[in-house]
Protein backbone atom coordinates (compact mmCIF):
# COMPACT_ATOMS: atom_id res chain seq x y z
CA UNK A 1 0.00 0.00 0.00
CA UNK A 2 1.48 3.34 -1.23
CA UNK A 3 1.48 6.60 1.61
CA UNK A 4 -0.33 9.28 -0.24
CA UNK A 5 1.17 12.31 -0.66
CA UNK A 6 -1.59 14.71 0.07
CA UNK A 7 -2.63 18.11 -0.13
CA UNK A 8 -5.31 19.79 1.65
CA UNK A 9 -7.18 22.10 -0.20
CA UNK A 10 -9.75 24.59 1.41
CA UNK A 11 -12.18 25.82 -1.04
CA UNK A 12 -13.51 29.44 -0.68
CA UNK A 13 -14.40 29.45 3.08
CA UNK A 14 -15.19 33.41 3.05
CA UNK A 15 -17.44 35.55 4.76
CA UNK A 16 -20.14 35.08 2.26
CA UNK A 17 -21.61 31.71 3.61
CA UNK A 18 -20.89 32.41 6.80
CA UNK A 19 -22.79 36.04 7.47
CA UNK A 20 -23.56 37.01 4.10
CA UNK A 21 -26.01 36.46 1.66
CA UNK A 22 -25.67 32.74 1.01
CA UNK A 23 -25.34 31.08 4.70
CA UNK A 24 -24.41 27.72 4.61
CA UNK A 25 -27.15 25.82 6.01
CA UNK A 26 -26.38 22.18 6.37
CA UNK A 27 -23.93 20.77 8.14
CA UNK A 28 -24.51 23.45 10.63
CA UNK A 29 -21.86 26.00 9.54
CA UNK A 30 -20.03 26.32 12.70
CA UNK A 31 -19.73 22.60 12.76
CA UNK A 32 -18.03 23.24 9.57
CA UNK A 33 -15.73 25.45 10.18
CA UNK A 34 -14.50 23.98 13.44
CA UNK A 35 -14.04 20.60 11.32
CA UNK A 36 -12.13 22.83 8.75
CA UNK A 37 -9.73 24.24 11.39
CA UNK A 38 -9.07 20.89 12.18
CA UNK A 39 -8.24 19.47 9.37
CA UNK A 40 -5.64 22.83 8.46
CA UNK A 41 -4.24 22.01 12.12
CA UNK A 42 -3.67 18.80 11.56
CA UNK A 43 -2.37 19.50 8.32
CA UNK A 44 0.11 21.83 9.13
CA UNK A 45 1.37 18.87 12.08
CA UNK A 46 2.25 16.36 9.61
CA UNK A 47 3.43 18.25 7.14
CA UNK A 48 0.18 17.90 4.64
CA UNK A 49 0.67 21.15 2.33
CA UNK A 50 -2.42 23.81 2.51
CA UNK A 51 -3.64 25.54 -0.37
CA UNK A 52 -6.48 28.10 0.31
CA UNK A 53 -8.64 29.20 -2.32
CA UNK A 54 -10.43 32.47 -2.51
CA UNK A 55 -13.32 33.09 -5.18
CA UNK A 56 -14.10 37.12 -6.74
CA UNK A 57 -16.61 38.61 -8.55
CA UNK A 58 -16.28 42.06 -10.00
CA UNK A 59 -16.97 45.23 -7.82
CA UNK A 60 -21.21 45.39 -7.56
CA UNK A 61 -22.15 41.74 -8.07
CA UNK A 62 -24.29 40.25 -5.14
CA UNK A 63 -21.93 37.75 -3.93
CA UNK A 64 -18.53 37.77 -3.55
CA UNK A 65 -17.68 41.60 -4.83
CA UNK A 66 -14.15 41.88 -4.77
CA UNK A 67 -13.61 44.76 -2.21
CA UNK A 68 -16.71 43.76 -0.44
CA UNK A 69 -16.81 42.52 3.38
CA UNK A 70 -18.69 39.10 2.03
CA UNK A 71 -15.52 38.18 -0.47
CA UNK A 72 -12.91 38.65 2.43
CA UNK A 73 -11.66 34.86 3.73
CA UNK A 74 -12.99 33.75 7.00
CA UNK A 75 -10.74 34.24 9.95
CA UNK A 76 -10.79 30.47 10.56
CA UNK A 77 -8.98 30.39 7.48
CA UNK A 78 -7.37 33.67 7.60
CA UNK A 79 -5.60 33.09 10.99
CA UNK A 80 -3.95 29.91 10.11
CA UNK A 81 -0.90 29.64 7.88
CA UNK A 82 -0.90 28.33 3.94
CA UNK A 83 1.51 26.91 1.82
CA UNK A 84 0.23 28.29 -1.30
CA UNK A 85 -3.20 30.73 -2.26
CA UNK A 86 -5.26 30.34 -5.09
CA UNK A 87 -7.68 33.07 -6.59
CA UNK A 88 -10.63 31.88 -9.09
CA UNK A 89 -13.65 33.23 -10.32
CA UNK A 90 -15.23 30.07 -11.75
CA UNK A 91 -16.71 27.20 -10.05
CA UNK A 92 -13.40 24.75 -10.46
CA UNK A 93 -9.76 26.09 -8.30
CA UNK A 94 -8.23 24.61 -11.21
CA UNK A 95 -9.47 27.14 -14.25
CA UNK A 96 -7.38 29.53 -15.24
CA UNK A 97 -5.12 29.17 -11.98
CA UNK A 98 -1.71 27.83 -11.38
CA UNK A 99 -2.41 24.96 -8.94
CA UNK A 100 -1.85 21.56 -11.27
CA UNK A 101 1.12 23.07 -11.97
CA UNK A 102 1.59 23.55 -8.11
CA UNK A 103 0.42 20.28 -7.15
CA UNK A 104 2.93 18.37 -9.77
CA UNK A 105 5.96 20.11 -9.05
CA UNK A 106 5.21 18.64 -5.63
CA UNK A 107 4.11 15.10 -6.44
CA UNK A 108 0.89 15.57 -5.06
CA UNK A 109 -0.98 12.43 -6.19
CA UNK A 110 -4.21 12.99 -3.20
CA UNK A 111 -6.06 16.27 -3.07
CA UNK A 112 -8.21 16.42 0.21
CA UNK A 113 -11.29 18.75 -0.19
CA UNK A 114 -12.79 20.82 2.06
CA UNK A 115 -15.16 24.08 1.95
CA UNK A 116 -17.70 25.19 0.05
CA UNK A 117 -20.15 24.93 -2.13
CA UNK A 118 -20.54 21.21 -1.68
CA UNK A 119 -22.04 21.39 -5.00
CA UNK A 120 -20.98 23.74 -6.83
CA UNK A 121 -16.95 24.53 -6.21
CA UNK A 122 -16.14 21.24 -4.17
CA UNK A 123 -17.49 19.26 -6.55
CA UNK A 124 -16.11 20.91 -9.89
CA UNK A 125 -12.98 21.03 -8.58
CA UNK A 126 -12.75 17.29 -7.31
CA UNK A 127 -14.15 16.36 -11.56
CA UNK A 128 -11.37 18.33 -12.36
CA UNK A 129 -8.98 16.87 -10.63
CA UNK A 130 -10.07 12.92 -11.25
CA UNK A 131 -9.89 13.74 -14.70
CA UNK A 132 -6.12 15.47 -14.13
CA UNK A 133 -5.43 11.86 -12.57
CA UNK A 134 -5.62 12.91 -9.07
CA UNK A 135 -6.82 10.60 -6.66
CA UNK A 136 -9.40 12.79 -4.15
CA UNK A 137 -10.69 12.85 -0.68
CA UNK A 138 -13.76 14.87 0.06
CA UNK A 139 -14.49 15.28 4.29
CA UNK A 140 -18.38 15.99 4.02
CA UNK A 141 -18.48 17.54 7.97
CA UNK A 142 -16.15 20.09 6.68
CA UNK A 143 -17.64 21.47 3.46
CA UNK A 144 -21.68 22.12 3.39
CA UNK A 145 -24.51 23.31 1.03
CA UNK A 146 -27.69 25.74 0.58
CA UNK A 147 -30.84 25.17 -0.37
CA UNK A 148 -32.18 25.94 -4.14
CA UNK A 149 -35.32 26.63 -5.71
CA UNK A 150 -35.84 27.29 -9.41
CA UNK A 151 -37.57 26.31 -12.54
CA UNK A 152 -36.57 22.64 -11.64
CA UNK A 153 -37.64 22.38 -8.24
CA UNK A 154 -36.68 22.71 -4.44
CA UNK A 155 -34.40 21.00 -3.01
CA UNK A 156 -32.98 21.24 0.79
CA UNK A 157 -29.53 22.08 1.89
CA UNK A 158 -29.47 18.74 3.77
CA UNK A 159 -30.65 16.73 0.45
CA UNK A 160 -28.17 18.78 -2.06
CA UNK A 161 -25.54 17.71 0.23
CA UNK A 162 -26.25 14.20 0.63
CA UNK A 163 -27.00 13.27 -2.50
CA UNK A 164 -23.70 14.96 -3.65
CA UNK A 165 -21.90 13.09 -1.07
CA UNK A 166 -23.38 10.02 -2.26
CA UNK A 167 -22.58 10.21 -5.71
CA UNK A 168 -19.04 11.73 -4.95
CA UNK A 169 -18.08 8.20 -3.03
CA UNK A 170 -19.38 6.29 -5.94
CA UNK A 171 -17.14 7.12 -8.43
CA UNK A 172 -14.86 10.62 -8.11
CA UNK A 173 -13.59 10.56 -4.00
CA UNK A 174 -13.12 8.92 -0.96
CA UNK A 175 -15.94 10.84 0.81
CA UNK A 176 -15.29 10.65 4.89
CA UNK A 177 -15.12 12.22 8.22
CA UNK A 178 -12.60 14.94 9.20
CA UNK A 179 -11.94 12.41 11.85
CA UNK A 180 -11.62 9.32 9.84
CA UNK A 181 -9.15 11.59 7.63
CA UNK A 182 -7.25 12.32 10.62
CA UNK A 183 -6.58 8.62 11.35
CA UNK A 184 -5.65 8.23 7.66
CA UNK A 185 -3.53 10.99 7.89
CA UNK A 186 -1.83 9.76 11.01
CA UNK A 187 -1.39 6.29 9.47
CA UNK A 188 -0.14 7.10 6.27
CA UNK A 189 -3.24 4.86 4.44
CA UNK A 190 -5.57 5.99 1.55
CA UNK A 191 -9.03 6.70 2.35
CA UNK A 192 -11.46 4.31 0.20
CA UNK A 193 -13.79 5.36 -2.43
CA UNK A 194 -16.46 3.58 -3.62
CA UNK A 195 -17.49 2.54 -7.18
CA UNK A 196 -20.90 2.99 -9.17
CA UNK A 197 -21.46 -0.96 -9.51
CA UNK A 198 -21.16 -1.33 -6.04
CA UNK A 199 -23.01 1.66 -4.81
CA UNK A 200 -26.01 0.93 -7.40
CA UNK A 201 -25.92 -2.97 -6.32
CA UNK A 202 -26.41 -2.50 -2.62
CA UNK A 203 -28.69 0.41 -3.49
CA UNK A 204 -30.73 -2.42 -5.40
CA UNK A 205 -30.13 -5.03 -2.72
CA UNK A 206 -31.88 -2.70 0.03
CA UNK A 207 -34.65 -2.16 -2.40
CA UNK A 208 -35.36 -5.57 -2.69
CA UNK A 209 -35.28 -6.19 0.89
CA UNK A 210 -37.74 -3.52 1.94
Amino acid sequence: MTTPRRALIVIDVQNEYVSGDLPIEYPEVQSSLANIGRAMDAARATGVPVVVVQNFAPAGSPLFARGSAGAELHPVVSSRAHDHYVEKSLPSAFTDTDLADWLAARQIDTLTVTGYMTHNCDASTINHAVHSGLTVEFLHDAAGSVPYENSAGFASAEDIHRVFSVVLQSRFAAVASTDAWLAAVASGTPLERGNIYASNQKARAARAAA
